[in-house]
């Protein structure tokens, strides 16, 4: 799949004094159905163009660059926090301002995107009709995160952390979607999306490492708040892991899935990007969600 996004599917939308986001609506005149992608770090909505055209034969499709990434505002920390909370409350923001219909939606989120749609969920049972999620850290279990991720959630290494990712901005993008893989797992990020990702890494003063170091500073918090919350959750949810993550393994999915008595997917061979290392699995995933 090589197809990039259409220029005009791309727009910029004014969710508040405080955020503008730059999102993608590939629109479709009699859907099957509504799908929002949420990405992670270090990504873009460029991480969905591929799957997004294979999808809008048939769904309307909205895709959009959280705030600190892309080209999404980025407000001072006072106004935003970047927290997991914070995104949930501007992901509900988004649906509602968008007009979408929640009873025709699913919401796919992958690693910092995941833990937001969840604990909107646990507050709008309605906010849609299936939310698939992966490769993200719902509970506070530092042992099955990489070591500089359990580094950025607490304690004296935060700074240092913070530090290196920002400099290390190019390993970063070169790298980070295959880094723990085989050689002969290894796959191609398009130049477009990579191009994105460094074009908007820094955006006035925050770089997006900042963004995710803010997000990590309140994670423990959320993560503890939402597991308090689990029984609430009632709205449909699917668990889809890569087998070879190495940023969050593959038990975080397993007792997710099995608190939520979730169907579980674990994709063999795959890391933590299933949508970019095995786009077809993400696009029958989509797929089977409006069976």
């Amino acid at each position: 799949m090589s197809q990039p996004v259409i220029d005009n599917a791309i727009d910029v939308f004014k969710i508040d004094d405080d955020v503008t986001l730059r999102r993608m609506v590939l629109h479709n005149a009699n859907p099957k159905g509504i799908v929002l992608f949420l990405h992670g770090f270090p990504e873009t909505l460029y991480a969905w163009q591929d799957i997004a055209t294979a999808l809008a034969g048939d769904f309307e499709v909205h895709a959009f660059d959280w705030p600190g990434y892309g080209l999404s505002s980025r407000p001072a920390i006072d106004r935003f926090s970047y927290a997991p909370r914070d995104y949930a409350r501007l992901l509900d923001r988004y649906i509602e301002k968008a007009g979408i219909d929640t009873s025709k939606l699913t919401i796919y989120a992958t690693d910092i995107g995941a833990l937001p749609a969840l604990l909107l969920a646990v507050e709008k049972t309605d906010i849609a009709r299936t939310i698939i999620v992966g490769d993200f850290a719902p509970f506070n279990r530092p042992q099955f995160m990489y070591p500089s991720l359990q580094s950025l959630k607490a304690g004296p290494a935060m700074d240092q952390v913070r530090a290196s990712l920002n400099s290390n901005r190019d390993e970063i993008l070169e790298n980070t979607f295959t880094r723990g893989l085989p050689k002969e797992a290894h796959f191609d990020v398009a130049r477009e999306f990579k191009d994105d990702m460094s074009r908007g890494w820094m955006q006035g003063a925050m770089t997006t490492a900042d963004a995710f170091a803010h997000y990590y500073s309140h994670f423990t918090r959320d993560q503890d708040h939402f597991e308090a919350q689990l029984t609430r959750l009632t709205t449909p949810v699917k668990v889809v892991w890569g087998e070879q993550d190495l940023y969050i393994n593959k038990q975080m999915g397993v007792e997710l899935a099995e608190r939520l008595h979730a169907e579980l997917t674990v994709l063999a061979g795959v890391g933590h990007f299933p949508h970019l290392q095995a786009p077809a699995l993400t696009i029958a995933e989509v797929r089977a969600a409006f069976r």
